[in-house]
């Protein structure tokens, strides 16, 4: 009776199409998106969803052959402001007048999701087509990423017919439960001008914090990833500063769409005591050890399973 229940409950969610084929109908959407995404400049206002928190953002991108730029205001709580490049986030936070700085590491971010390569992504999802829905005004259609196992979540995309543009975008568990969700309430695609890609805070004299994040090679210094995730792998390896304690080195493994990021900072310096076992954030699952004198975190998008499994293949062998 159990069993029956829960492949009802997988038909119901979606899941059971997993070990399907993936369609090249699918396929020619994502690709869809993902240049409708790189491509066009737009302004408008997203709600970021998870459990019972709901943050509400404005996003603005200028794209051109200049290179692009996005401006994003978190509406909510604490005033934010962040702008990003291609490699570099400025966060901006009136309320302390301060500036973080850093070289961009972190995956896509919604709406720009998808990575170039998206046939890649039919390896560790099967990819099929949606419903049609009617989102923030614009007619839609959507694609759903189930995942072959259970190291990631799944994802569902909807689009706007026409551009391609992203209008939403919701992960979920393998029980078929939202993790979180974006979804665009309003949206104008068009021209943007270089103005509103400006900060609008006047921060010339504002404390800058960098976070001096340079990139690294670990294993001259003698740590290694060990055993990888199957369909994730390596997308960068740096050294940043974590508060005013001695850098730490982070490494970032990604299957496209999931990252999970690994961090090893010295025990040496460190304020806060170690409390090693997992733990979330939101929508983060956390594991925490301690390896060779040195905390071990890694935080990533991706069930608890996959990073703690990330986490325990963590190694230190002294060099020679």
């Amino acid at each position: 009776m159990v069993r029956t229940l829960g492949i009802v409950l997988l038909a119901c969610c979606g899941l059971a199409q997993a070990e399907g084929e993936t369609s090249a109908d699918a396929l020619a959407l994502l690709r869809k998106i993902y240049q409708a995404t790189e491509k066009l400049s737009y302004t408008g206002t997203f709600v970021y969803q998870q459990a019972e928190r709901a943050e509400t953002s404005r996003i603005t991108r200028l794209a051109g052959p200049g290179g692009e730029i996005e401006k994003v205001e978190v509406l909510d709580g604490m005033p934010r402001e962040i702008i990003r490049t291609r490699d570099t986030v400025r966060c901006y936070l009136p309320e302390s007048h301060t500036v973080k700085v850093e070289r961009r590491t972190d995956p896509r971010a919604f709406p720009a999701m998808l990575p170039e390569r998206v046939s890649d992504l039919a390896r560790n999802y099967a990819i099929t087509r949606g419903e049609t829905t009617r989102i923030a005004g614009f007619d839609c259609e959507s694609v759903v990423l189930t995942p072959k196992d259970e190291l990631r979540y799944g994802y569902k995309l909807w689009s706007d017919v026409n551009t391609g543009m992203l209008l939403k975008a919701r992960i979920f568990n393998r029980k078929g439960e939202t993790v979180e969700q974006f979804s665009f309430v309003q949206l104008a695609m068009g021209s943007v001008s270089r103005d509103r890609v400006k900060a609008s805070s006047a921060s010339q004299t504002w404390r800058v914090e960098d976070a001096a994040v340079a990139p690294a090679n670990l294993g001259l210094a003698g740590w290694s990833g060990g055993a990888e995730l199957p369909g994730f792998r390596k997308i960068i390896e740096v050294t940043r500063k974590l508060g005013d304690a001695r850098p730490a080195g982070q490494m970032v493994y990604s299957d496209g769409l999931a990252a999970v990021s690994v961090f090893i900072e010295p025990m040496v310096g460190r304020a806060e005591a170690v409390r090693p076992g997992p733990s979330s954030l939101g929508a983060f699952q956390i594991y925490t050890r301690e390896v060779a004198n040195h905390v071990v975190t890694v935080v990533g998008e991706a069930p608890a399973a996959s990073v703690q499994r990330i986490a325990a293949g963590v190694e230190f062998r002294k060099p020679r």
